[in-house]
């Protein structure tokens, strides 16, 4: 392996672990804003519990996440010297941004965890919204730099040298806003039906109290209710992908010749030596309908792009489709959701659904993690595209692949640390004498939430 290949690696591990943080670090947060608000208002028992419950995995989370990103950070610098010797400068606005929404996050999350008896109740329950919008705000910065490297706007090169850097400009790119909608959006998701499934699957094993009843409604109302609009932000960055980097679109949907009324291809195995994807299912003039909203666009295909700026098809465009049919199960499963809603005026516990649920709880991680590898995979060969190659901001320091194989065996180990945690989280009872057993009878639906 080559130092190049072990240093993406690393990276791309670091990245593909510390994401599922970052996005729990998004919608836990706004889980409990939901769930805080609810027990304000009725005062009902079984809110306040699943309130304590989610703060605690909120606190576990936030810690492991905390390490994770500090790895991140060092491994910027370590491993990438020639991307931070470029963009440094010019991106340094929105690091230290995140910093800033980091410690707000951390700070209210302090209040929040240690104010519930010293606070009253409604300055307990704001401190809940700057942990959720610190979080909200932390990822969005990150992604104003992903967004830059992607389309770098705010400076100058002369004479090969930086020159004319605008921060502002750099930091609202192109790209920051479609980027930043789509991956704020796929962590409520993400973590609305990961929590589902959790609730779901209690009731499948017997345990139908209000407790689970009104955890599976809230965490079910987050992610069925965004889950729409995650397919509108989807075609948004499609369209934007299909005018600013068309290779990364080529390689997304396997596309080899350019043409008009070019099809679009559902699944198949992109085959570089025939230069088409086989097995395919082809729906005529798809692609340059979904990209242009013209049957008649004009797609280039892989082809017509030198062979040295090309992205790696064979992964990008399986990334692609997975992505793709992870957010089409979920979408199915909230249209079985509100239709069953919407007839029974509850919280639906038909057994059927409730296994479909249990089943789709990981996709939308899935999505979240195969949608990034598109975003980072689709930029190869640029680290910024179209002014600095990977191959050329990589570090010349020995030793890299003994290092990736060693960070890659201590996040296998903080996974597994942070998978315990949480089983014995959830094993344990909800802490409130209100929900034992002869307690009232409180009702949770999604009418409610």
């Amino acid at each position: 392996m080559s130092d190049l290949i072990a240093a993406r690696a690393q990276m791309g591990t670091s990245l593909a672990f510390h994401i599922v943080f970052a996005a729990l670090g998004i919608g836990l947060p706004m889980m409990l804003v939901i769930t805080e608000g609810l027990y304000l208002k009725t005062k009902k028992i079984v809110y306040l519990a699943l309130a304590k419950k989610w703060a605690k995995a909120t606190a576990i989370l936030f810690a492991v996440g905390a390490v994770s990103g500090t790895v991140l950070s060092f491994e910027l610098g370590l491993l990438w010297p020639g991307f931070m010797k470029y963009a440094g400068s010019i991106v340094g606005m929105p690091f230290s941004l995140e910093g800033y929404a980091f410690f707000i996050e951390a700070i209210f999350l302090g209040l929040y965890l240690y104010g519930r008896d010293r606070l009253k109740p409604f300055a307990h329950w704001l401190t809940t919204i700057p942990v959720a919008l610190g979080g909200m705000f932390s990822g969005i910065f990150i992604v104003a730099v992903n967004g830059w490297m992607n389309s770098p706007t705010g400076f100058k090169v002369v004479d090969g040298q930086v020159t004319d850097v605008d921060p502002l400009a750099a930091m609202f790119n192109p790209a920051w806003g479609v980027e930043a909608l789509h991956s704020t959006l796929s962590a409520y998701i993400a973590t609305g039906f990961a929590a589902a499934a959790i609730y779901a699957f209690a009731l499948l094993r017997g345990r139908r109290t209000e407790y689970n009843r009104a955890g599976l409604a809230i965490t079910l109302a987050m992610g069925c209710l965004v889950l729409p609009f995650q397919f509108v932000s989807g075609h948004i960055s499609a369209e934007w992908v299909a005018d600013n980097q068309p290779a990364k679109l080529a390689a997304m949907e396997g596309h080899f010749e350019t043409s008009a009324c070019a099809p679009l291809n559902i699944g198949g195995i992109p085959n570089l030596e025939t230069r088409q994807t086989d097995f395919a299912i082809q729906i005529p003039c798809g692609l340059s309908l979904l990209a242009h909203s013209d049957p008649n666009a004009v797609i280039t295909g892989l082809n017509d792009i030198p062979a040295d700026q090309q992205p790696n098809t064979l992964m990008v465009h399986p990334s692609f489709q997975l992505m793709v049919g992870s957010g089409t199960l979920l979408l199915l499963v909230s249209g079985w959701v509100g239709w069953r809603w919407w007839r029974e005026k509850k919280v639906p516990g038909g057994k059927r659904l409730l296994q479909l649920i249990v089943f789709s709880g990981p996709f939308g991680f899935i999505a979240l993690e195969a949608g990034w590898m598109v975003t980072e995979l689709g930029r190869q060969p640029w680290v910024v595209y179209g002014f600095v190659r990977t191959s050329d901001s990589v570090t010349t320091a020995p030793g890299i692949l003994p290092i990736f194989i060693g960070f890659t065996v201590l996040y296998i180990g903080l996974a597994a640390i942070v998978v315990w945690l949480l089983r014995r989280l959830a094993a344990t009872k909800p802490e409130s004498a209100g929900l034992a057993p002869g307690a009232a009878d409180h009702k949770a639906t999604l009418e409610e939430v």
